[in-house]
């Protein structure tokens, strides 16, 4: 069969659509073949605030969030064309010390009596994967909408590479991919234009909400091994209970819509190595990006892209 591709990517979430965005950049032909349309990822859920949460190893994750970090200080540059935004908020309770070095890399972190205060990246999912695509065109590379049931049947090109998130539970197969539930509520802005953050240690709890074009979004849960795709109305009401504890006027903010979504995460954290496929092919993975792909996909690109060669 001829090859159709230089490099295919499984998997068309953030992580794959920016993989395969640096490698078309550096001259490679990429397709990518993903099951669903980006706005059906998990992906096009996310809150999409840039933090390094819920993702490990510790040791690597703060300089692949960084170099994420720089890629999106320039995106905010164009918001309406990237759907990346620079937007100031409060880390509820949070402290310099319990962060890890990465932190020294914030350029405007100020700790005050309620938190950390912190200018990040707010990032509109549905537009900056319709970006991401658009990037992808233009250098050259392509969606196809595929579902694969192996990584053998994308070695029609030489270099396949593992974007898969959750589904490399199956794929690879990889026992440690876990779904870590998260569900938000999409309500009318009553006029909230910073975002905010608290994590209930005690709980699979965490107070937010973020202020996106058209909408706030309000969470969230992170329920581990929990595949519930369909949102549960107790757990809505509880969602906007407690971020009107923070701002009352949320209470009455009409309900525009629920949503959930399943965090890909992995018990030994995220996996960037290199393999042989059986007919000689190189299987490069990148997944188990938990609750932080975001936060870390140019950094994981890139470093997926150095295996690629």
């Amino acid at each position: 069969m001829a090859v159709v591709a230089d490099v295919i990517v499984v998997g068309g979430g953030v992580v794959g659509l920016t993989t395969a965005v640096t490698l078309a950049e550096r001259g490679l032909r990429v397709r990518v073949w993903s099951r669903d349309p980006a706005g059906a990822t998990t992906s096009a859920v996310a809150g999409a605030l840039w933090w390094p949460y819920r993702i490990e190893p510790a040791e690597r994750v703060g300089d692949w969030s960084l170099e994420t970090l720089a890629v999106y200080e320039e995106l905010a540059g164009a918001p309406e064309e990237t759907g990346v935004r620079r937007v100031p908020g409060l880390h509820g309770g949070e402290r310099f010390a319990a962060l890890g070095e990465w932190a020294a890399g914030l350029k405007d972190a100020v700790e005050v009596p309620e938190g950390l205060r912190v200018t990040l990246p707010l990032l509109d999912m549905p537009v900056h994967l319709e970006w991401l695509e658009r990037r992808l065109v233009a250098a050259g590379g392509a969606v196809e909408r595929r579902a694969v049931t192996g990584f053998g049947e994308a070695a029609v090109s030489p270099v396949v590479v593992n974007c898969t998130g959750l589904g490399a539970r199956e794929l690879v197969p990889d026992a440690g991919v876990r779904p870590v539930r998260g569900q938000l509520v999409a309500v009318e802005n009553p006029g909230i234009e910073e975002w905010y953050t608290e994590a209930d240690p005690a709980s699979a709890a965490t107070t937010y909400f973020f202020p996106q074009p058209g909408r706030l979004v309000l969470g969230g849960t992170a329920e581990a091994d929990d595949p519930r795709t369909e949102p549960d109305p107790d757990t809505a009401r509880e969602i906007v209970a407690r971020c009107a504890r923070i701002r009352p006027e949320i209470a009455g903010a009409r309900v525009l819509g629920h949503r959930v979504g399943l965090r890909p995460a992995r018990e030994a954290g995220v996996r960037i190595e290199a393999e042989t496929l059986p007919g000689g092919g190189l299987l490069v993975h990148n997944y188990g990006h938990g609750g932080a792909g975001v936060t870390v996909a140019w950094g994981c690109a890139r470093a997926a892209a150095a295996l690629v060669g």
